[in-house]
Order: structure tokens, then C-alpha cells, then sequence
């Protein structure tokens, strides 16, 4: 098992943040690192979802959502071909801090057979691609509220 975090203070409500992060048809105006998702952020729905960290190859993958409460988190879960083989539980938390201020947390975990082989461009670039997204998360959110 891996696990990545990153973690940002934005000064917006989480209203406004959950709108950014289910608002999948605008990730490509926004989003450094998700450059592209479609479906619905609804319990059991399967989305599509391309990723790209800046300076790194590209990939797609269709997760399943496991949970969406509207304002709090947003997870889903990718599989690389069969279970078991190089899974990513990914997590996007919005942790309320006072009026328009929250805390995004941005989580994955992986699990599988194949998780060491890709350890170190997780270490690199999967997590420059959460704090670049973070980052422009923040920019979108605040520059809005």
C-alpha cells in the first residue's frame, strides 16, 4: 500500500469548491493535473477520467464513484485492467475551517501487486499533480468568491 496526500487553505465556501470539483466539463479551463473527466459525481456511477502531472505522459482510466456527500468529499476507485493488480482509491476532502474557509484534502491510495513499480513516478509526479491542481483549485475558488 502508498499513499499520497497534499493538502491546501482556500478562503471560499465549500459550496463553491464542491461546484469546482463536480463541475467536470470545465476541468480543462482549470485543472492542471485531471485534465478531463466525464460522468456524474453519483454513488456507484463510472466516470472517465484523463490525468496528466505536468511534464509526464498522460493516462485514462474509468472509476467508479464510492461516495459523493455534496460539500464534504467526492471518492472514487480506478483499477488498472483486474482488482488487485494496481489499484487507486482517490479522496478529495472539504473540511470546513469558519465562514468561507475551508481545507482541501486531496488522498490516494493505492494498493496492488504493481504499486512498487510505479512508486517512484507517484512520489513525483502524481504528487506534483495534486498540488498543481490544488493550487488551481485555490486560484479558481477564491478568485469566484
Amino acid at each position: 500500500m502508498k499513499e499520497l496526500r497534499s493538502e491546501i487553505e482556500i478562503e471560499a465556501s465549500a459550496e463553491r469548491v464542491w461546484q469546482l470539483l463536480t463541475d467536470f466539463a470545465h476541468f480543462p479551463q482549470w485543472n492542471p493535473f485531471i485534465r478531463r473527466a466525464s460522468g456524474n459525481a453519483k454513488v456507484g456511477q463510472r466516470l472517465e477520467v484523463n490525468i496528466q502531472p505536468s511534464g509526464a505522459n498522460g493516462m485514462t482510466f474509468r472509476p467508479t464513484v464510492l461516495k459523493a456527500e455534496p460539500n464534504r468529499e467526492l471518492r472514487w476507485i480506478g483499477r488498472l485492467l483486474i482488482a488487485g493488480l494496481f489499484d487507486g482509491e482517490h479522496i478529495f476532502t472539504i473540511e470546513p475551517l469558519g465562514t468561507n474557509r475551508i481545507r482541501f484534502v486531496q488522498r490516494e491510495i493505492f494498493t496492488g501487486l504493481l504499486v512498487p513499480l510505479f512508486a517512484k513516478g507517484l512520489d513525483t509526479d502524481t504528487q506534483r499533480g495534486f498540488e498543481e491542481m490544488n493550487r488551481a483549485l485555490k486560484a479558481q475558488a477564491e478568485q469566484a468568491a
